[in-house]
C-alpha cells in the first residue's frame, strides 16, 4: 500500500470518529434539553370519562376533535377526580375543557371548585378561572384565577388571591403555593391579617405548617395592638407572636420608639436588640444608646451593655448624655398609678452637659422620689466649680434641681480666675438649696473648713486669704449667684494679706484638682480616664450601690 493511500484512510478513519464523538455529544445535549422540556410522566397517562348523560361529537364545529359531554360529567386521571356539568373530552390530547360547577378532588386532602378550569393530562396541569376556590388540609385559597401544577405540587394565582389559614388571612395581587411543603409566597400589594396583627408588605413568604411569615422589601409594618413594627426583613410567628426584625428595624408607639440592627420579640414581652440600639422614651424626653438591649414590657426590667448612652432631653435647652459599662433598668408597680422606676448605671460612668460634666463608679435614678444618686467617689464640675465626696444626691423637680446633698469627705473646689488660686471648703456633709434651677443657700455640716479669698471689687485682684474653722457654715446667695450673707457656728480663723500667706495655707490637706478627668464633650463620655494614685478620697468602706454586681448576662450573681 502505497504512502498516499495510507494518508486517506487514517484521515478517513479520523474523520468518521470525529463524526461519531458529534453525533454522540449532540443526542447528549438532546436528551438534556428534552429532560429541562419535559417532566416525567405517570405509568397511567390517560383521562377516563366514567359518566356523562349525554355525549356526542362535533365533527362540523368550533371542537371536531373533541367529545361534547353534558349532565353530571365526571372524569378520573391519575387518582384525581373531576366533575362537572358539561366539558369538551380531547382523548387525543388527553385534556379536557370544563364548564359550569366544576369540582376536583386528589386524595382526602385536596379539593377545588371554579366555573371553568381546563386540564392537561400530559403535563398534569389545571387552569381554573372563576369564583376558584382551592382547599388543602386547613388552608383555604380564593381566586379568578389559578394555575395548579400535579407533577411540582404548585398552585399559582394571578390576578389577585386570598389565603386563609385558620385565623390568618392573606392577600395578594400574584402568589404561589406548594401543596407539598404547605409553603406560599405572595407579591404586591400583599396583606396578612389575624387577630392582633395586619401587616402590610411588597413580598411575603409564610409556611402554613409552622403559621410562620417572612416579610420582605421596603416599606413593609406590622401593626399590632402594642404598636407598629417598619421593617425591610422581618420574620413572624403568628401563632406565638415572636417576631425577628433585621436591617435597622423599628418598633413604635404612642410611649417609646425601640430601633436597631436585629430585634427581637416575644409575646412574653421579653425584647432584645442587637447593634446600635435606640430606645426613646416619648413620655420622659429620654432615650438609650447601646449594642446589646434586653427588655421586658411586662415586668419593666432592662439591660443594657456596649457602649450604652443615656440621653436625657427633657430640658429643652440642653441634652445630658451619660455613659457606663451597664445600665440596668426596674420598674415597680407597672401598670398601677403608683408606677416608679429605678435606673442603675454601672462601673466608669461619665455624664455630659455643656453646663455640668461629672464621673462616677455608680449612678442610680429614683423616678418615685426624684433623686440622682452617685456612689463611690463621684466628681461633680460646674463651671469652674469642682464637687466630690463619697455619695453626692441630686433631687430633682420638673427637670430642674431642687435639693443636691454630698455625704462623707465632701470637698467643694472653685478656680479663681488667675487658674493659681481656688476657693475651698470640706466638711462631713454639705447640702445645696436651689430655686427656680438656681442655688440659693449651701450648707456646711461636720468638721468645717474654708479657705476663701478676698478679690478688690475694683479691679478683682485677691487682697486677702481667709482660713475658717466651724461646725456648721450657711451661705446665702442671690438669684444671680452673688453672695449675700455667711453665718458659722463658733468659727475660728485667721486672715492673711496676700503678701503673709503661710506656706502650705493656700490648700486644704484634701485638696485636689481634677480637671483632667472631666469629660470634655459627649463624644469623650466613652474615655474614661480614671483618678490617679493619691487623687482619690481617704480609702474606706464606701456605700454601694445595691444590686451591682451582675454577670456577663446581665443577671444579678
Amino acid at each position: 500500500m502505497t504512502k498516499g493511500k495510507q494518508v486517506k484512510i487514517y484521515l478517513s478513519g479520523h474523520r468518521i470518529a470525529l463524526v461519531a464523538v458529534l453525533c454522540f455529544f449532540a443526542l447528549c445535549v438532546q436528551s438534556v434539553v428534552t429532560q429541562k422540556k419535559h417532566k416525567p410522566k405517570g405509568k397511567d397517562e390517560k383521562i377516563y370519562l366514567i359518566h356523562s348523560d349525554e355525549l356526542k361529537f362535533d365533527h362540523y364545529g368550533m371542537n371536531p376533535d373533541a367529545q361534547i359531554a353534558k349532565g353530571r360529567v365526571h372524569f378520573r386521571h391519575q387518582g384525581a377526580e373531576l366533575w362537572c356539568d358539561s366539558a369538551y373530552f380531547f382523548q387525543e390530547s388527553n385534556s379536557v375543557k370544563a364548564f359550569g360547577n366544576v369540582r376536583f378532588r386528589q386524595g382526602d386532602t385536596l379539593s377545588l371548585t371554579s366555573r371553568y378550569a381546563d386540564y392537561d393530562g400530559v403535563e398534569q396541569r389545571m387552569a381554573a378561572r372563576y369564583n376558584v376556590v382551592l382547599t388543602h388540609r386547613k388552608q383555604v385559597l380564593r381566586t379568578d384565577s389559578l394555575n395548579y401544577d400535579r407533577l411540582y405540587n404548585y398552585a399559582y394565582f394571578l390576578e389577585g388571591g386570598v389565603l386563609e389559614d385558620g385565623k390568618d388571612k392573606l392577600v395578594a395581587d400574584w402568589g404561589k403555593y406548594n401543596l407539598e411543603t404547605r409553603e406560599a409566597v405572595f407579591y404586591y400589594n400583599v396583606r396578612m391579617r389575624s387577630e392582633d396583627t395586619d401587616i402590610a408588605t411588597d413580598t411575603l413568604y409564610y409556611d402554613t405548617r409552622k403559621s410562620q411569615a417572612h416579610i420582605v422589601g421596603p416599606g413593609s409594618t406590622i401593626h399590632t395592638k402594642d404598636g407598629v413594627v417598619l421593617t425591610t426583613d422581618a420574620y413572624y410567628d403568628t401563632k406565638t407572636d415572636k417576631a425577628q426584625l433585621f436591617n435597622r428595624s423599628r418598633l413604635e408607639d404612642s410611649q417609646k420608639v425601640l430601633e436597631g440592627d436585629s430585634l427581637f420579640y416575644a409575646k412574653d414581652g421579653d425584647s432584645y436588640g442587637y447593634g446600635r440600639v435606640v430606645y426613646i422614651d416619648k413620655k420622659n424626653k429620654n432615650s438609650l444608646v447601646c449594642d446589646k438591649l434586653k427588655y421586658n414590657e411586662k415586668t419593666g426590667e432592662g439591660y443594657a451593655t456596649k457602649r450604652a448612652l443615656l440621653k436625657d432631653f427633657s430640658q429643652s435647652a440642653d441634652t445630658l448624655y451619660a455613659h457606663s459599662d451597664s445600665i440596668r433598668i426596674y420598674t415597680f408597680n407597672i401598670n398601677t398609678d403608683s408606677v416608679y422606676r429605678k435606673i442603675h448605671c454601672y462601673n466608669h460612668v461619665s455624664v455630659y452637659r455643656t453646663d455640668v460634666q461629672a464621673i462616677s463608679d455608680s449612678i442610680v435614678f429614683n423616678s418615685q422620689d426624684s433623686c440622682m444618686t452617685m456612689y463611690k467617689d463621684p466628681v461633680v464640675w460646674n463651671g469652674g466649680r469642682q464637687l466630690l465626696g463619697e455619695v453626692i444626691r441630686v433631687y430633682m423637680n420638673d427637670s430642674t434641681i431642687r435639693f443636691a446633698q454630698v455625704d462623707g469627705q465632701a470637698f467643694s473646689v472653685e478656680q479663681l480666675p488667675d487658674k493659681q488660686h481656688y476657693n475651698q471648703v470640706s466638711s462631713r456633709l454639705m447640702n445645696a438649696y436651689f430655686e427656680a434651677g438656681s442655688i440659693r443657700q449651701t450648707e456646711a455640716i461636720g468638721n468645717v473648713r474654708t479657705v476663701y479669698y478676698y478679690t478688690d471689687e475694683k479691679d478683682s485682684s485677691l487682697v486677702a486669704l481667709n482660713y475658717m474653722e466651724t461646725d456648721t457654715l450657711r451661705m446665702f446667695l442671690s438669684p444671680e449667684r452673688q453672695l449675700e450673707k455667711v453665718w458659722a457656728s463658733k468659727p475660728q480663723g485667721t486672715m492673711y494679706p496676700m503678701t503673709q500667706i503661710p506656706p502650705g495655707t493656700e490648700r486644704l490637706d484634701v485638696f485636689v484638682w481634677l480637671e483632667d478627668l472631666k469629660p470634655r464633650d459627649k463624644d469623650d463620655i466613652f474615655n474614661w480616664r480614671g483618678k490617679k494614685a493619691g487623687e482619690g478620697l481617704v480609702v474606706r468602706k464606701r456605700q454601694e450601690a445595691p444590686l451591682q454586681h451582675l454577670d456577663h448576662d446581665g443577671l444579678v450573681e
